[in-house]
């Protein structure tokens, strides 16, 4: 179970639009891509996180490359809403790197729209990486630390960003 210190819910709502979301683990399907441990740290590490509209479900795959056919189908190819993540070392040491495709290529709604909707998912999603992977966060506790960099993907300048947001251990 993903729960927060103390064993209370976790809520997310402290960034983005501030909505208070739950990521609820029974709606969480992970999938370990083959040569890839739950606890050693073995880059490059990869998620790859996509999800139902009609269902809710989150279906989170991580390993060493990004699932490709899991963003291959044409709904998603069209819709552009799934989330990239890896670790990877960077000048200020080990970072969560994750990647939201704002705008660009072929794509549906506006890039504000599209910004707005991933910056109020976010925290959804990086509970979803927190929990998925919690038996190597478990393992190198290190890595609850590390800072996450969030890059939004835009054809326009506005909206072609990187942001922080914090480290993994506030979305335990």
């Amino acid at each position: 179970m993903c729960r927060g210190a103390g064993g209370e819910p976790r809520h997310a709502g402290d960034r983005g639009a501030g909505l208070m979301r739950r990521l609820l683990p029974e709606k969480l399907h992970l999938r370990m891509a083959s040569g890839t441990t739950a606890d050693k740290l073995a880059m490059p590490r990869r998620y790859t996180l996509t999800h139902s509209d009609s269902t809710g479900d989150l279906f989170l795959t991580v390993g060493r490359e990004y699932d490709k056919a899991q963003i291959s189908s044409w709904y998603t190819r069209l819709m552009r809403d799934e989330v990239l993540a890896e670790w990877r070392n960077d000048t200020e040491g080990l970072a969560l790197h994750v990647h939201c495709h704002v705008s660009g290529g072929v794509v549906l709604g506006p890039a504000y729209w599209r910004y707005q909707i991933f910056r109020r998912e976010l925290p959804l999603v990086l509970e979803a990486f927190r929990c998925g992977d919690r038996g190597l966060l478990d393992a190198q506790p290190h890595l609850d630390q590390a800072p996450i960099k969030v890059r939004f993907h835009a054809a326009t300048a506005r909206h072609d960003r990187v942001e922080t947001w914090g480290t993994l251990s506030e979305y335990a």
